[in-house]
């Protein structure tokens, strides 16, 4: 195979990936202000579920992290309907995961004039929904 110019083989990638039907939606929230260890309970209790169901999952957990993974969810589930024209109700989460965003650091004072560090953690959020449809339809054709 001949080389061919770098731009002539990004411009072909990028057509065969328009052509590709668009299946998920992703939202993140970043920089909150909450332990990613408080948040990863809360959305490994849905992964992988419909979005009605993580929807009332959400909706009854005491947890704070439930009611920020719930505008997560939400926003992403607004990305999918108006941006790529996915049907709300073929929808599942379909990746979620949190990580560690900057830590502020704060002096915590203590006896004999001492100092200790005190980190205050922060998270970034991320949900992926995919349409259940398409997806069961483009993991049938990779199998063939």
């Amino acid at each position: 195979m001949a080389h061919q110019k770098r731009s002539v083989y990004h411009r072909e990638r990028k057509e065969q990936a328009a052509k590709t039907p668009v299946t998920e939606a992703k939202a993140t929230a970043k920089y909150l202000r909450i332990s990613p260890k408080k948040v990863r309970s809360v959305i490994n209790a849905i992964r992988g579920e419909k979005i009605e169901r993580a929807l009332d999952i959400l909706e009854f957990s005491p947890k704070k992290g439930a009611a920020l993974v719930k505008k997560v969810l939400n926003s992403a589930v607004a990305n999918a309907v108006h941006n790529y024209e996915l049907d709300a109700d073929n929808l599942f989460v379909k990746e979620t995961y949190v990580n560690e965003g900057p830590r502020l650091k704060r002096v915590w004072p203590r006896g004999r004039g001492r100092a200790d560090i005190q980190l205050k953690r922060m998270s970034h959020i991320t949900v992926v929904v995919g349409d259940m449809s398409k997806t069961v339809e483009n993991d049938e054709r990779e199998t063939r």
